[in-house]
């Protein structure tokens, strides 16, 4: 397919990193292939992730096309984008549409990135993940690579000011082992697998940062920082999902 949309917007990014000079370290970028479909799946705790997932797969010379809610795509800036680069969209609803077009995808030779999680992570730990990554990846027969993200929360995320001019923030991008689930497998215990994975990479992640201060927001409980608990984060996003009340 015709590439006219990505290009600029990865040229785009790298200049913004540049100016802004992140830090980044990224880990196991030999585990993305060089060819064929694969699932990539990270994840969540920046507005940012989508362009830092992205960035894993670039020593391999791979574009992404990431699975995301619908209603990016009726944006009237990230939707032309969002299409022009040929990301998935997915209706919350009716999830099946978007599962054939990642299948379809896969079985081109795409690289499809998901977010299992769904929702960015307020506790900055991985919260319960979906199986549909793993169904997908074992209908089109393609290798499902685990990710771990962390620093954008820095830059920007949920319940928190933008702060996108901040400069010099480390970003780690960690990709681990493949697994390959196959048709047949025990979904859930493959899903369990792959949560456990993407926990270890990201504890490894948020342990070896360069910047470790205690009672900073950005930093999960578990290592002395003041995000929420993981249950606490559960009941905020149960809060935010409940009507608004009118007061007319």
């Amino acid at each position: 397919m015709a590439e006219i949309v990505y290009p600029p917007v990865i040229w785009t990014a790298l200049a913004a990193f540049k100016l802004l000079d992140l830090k980044f370290h990224i880990e196991g970028s030999e585990r993305v292939p060089r060819s064929g479909g694969a699932v990539m799946v990270s994840n969540h705790v920046s507005y940012l992730d989508f362009i830092f997932a992205g960035f894993a797969a670039r020593p391999a010379g791979r574009l992404v096309r990431f699975m995301a809610k619908k209603e990016v795509f009726a944006n009237p800036v990230a939707g032309p984008l969002m299409r022009g680069m040929h990301h998935i969209p997915v209706d919350r609803s009716a999830g099946a549409g978007a599962f054939d077009a990642a299948v379809r995808a896969l079985k081109s030779g795409e690289i499809v990135g998901n977010f299992a999680e769904a929702t960015i992570s307020r506790s900055f730990t991985v919260k319960d993940i979906k199986s549909g990554p793993i169904r997908m990846a074992a209908e089109a027969g393609v290798p499902l690579i685990p990710v771990a993200l962390w620093g954008g929360q820095r830059l920007w995320t949920k319940g928190r000011p933008r702060r996108l001019t901040q400069r010099h923030v480390p970003i780690t991008i960690l990709i681990g082992e493949p697994i390959r689930p196959e048709p047949g497998d025990d979904i859930g215990a493959l899903t369990t697998e792959l949560r456990r994975r993407m926990a270890e990479l990201l504890d490894r992640a948020q342990r070896d940062y360069p910047e470790t201060p205690q009672g900073v927001w950005w930093q999960p409980a578990h290592l002395g920082g003041t995000a929420p608990t993981p249950e606490e984060a559960a009941a905020l996003d149960a809060a935010a999902k409940k009507p608004r009340r009118s007061t007319a």
